[in-house]
């Protein structure tokens, strides 16, 4: 007899298997730095903000594409790199695992302005840097953007995101572990 929790755990599992070949599949260095480049022009088309942040940042986290998908049990995983002066200094991947009330898959971009030296040494000395512990880090909405310059810069780092494709409810970097890979 089939357990109709374990049909629901199952289904549960078919967006994580979905992301499985994303995961695999990984991009060379060239194409995610192609990406990013692409991904970073767009933010500072959709906001100048982002743009005047860039030129007080030490260094900028760019993922250029994340997949995210769940049925009760979810995830998400992209790769993206740091750069610090225009240069790219490392490549990272970005995951997250999830459960609770969700459905659908959605990919989005999104970069992180790392501020202070703080940020930067948090992110070159930890073994994964699991964003909401560590160095402070805002989620720039159109409410916080509006009232945001470059004079008013005070915590550890600032995150956007961006470019929204498909048809998930809500979007949070909040838990997404950040790790050193190689490329």
């Amino acid at each position: 007899m089939i357990n109709r929790r374990m049909v629901t755990l199952g289904l549960g599992s078919l967006p994580l298997l979905a992301l499985a070949p994303a995961a695999q599949a990984a991009s060379t260095a060239a194409e995610i730095n192609k990406d990013s480049t692409e991904a970073l022009q767009q933010l500072y088309r959709l906001n100048p903000v982002a743009e005047s942040i860039s030129q007080k940042a030490l260094g900028i986290l760019i993922f250029p594409k994340i997949t995210k998908g769940g049925l009760i049990f979810g995830g998400s995983y992209g790769e993206g790199e740091l750069r610090d002066s225009g240069k790219v200094v490392n490549y990272y991947s970005s995951v997250s695992a999830s459960w609770g009330l969700q459905a659908g898959v959605q990919t989005y971009s999104y970069v992180v302005f790392l501020i202070t030296s703080k940020a930067i040494d948090y992110l070159n000395t930890s073994k994964g840097w699991e964003i909401g512990v560590g160095p402070t880090v805002v989620l720039v909405n159109e409410g916080v953007g509006k009232n945001l310059s470059t004079s008013t810069l005070k915590d550890d780092a600032y995150a956007f995101i961006f470019g929204q494709q498909g048809l998930m409810a809500g979007i949070n970097i909040e838990g997404s572990k950040i790790s050193k890979i190689k490329r």
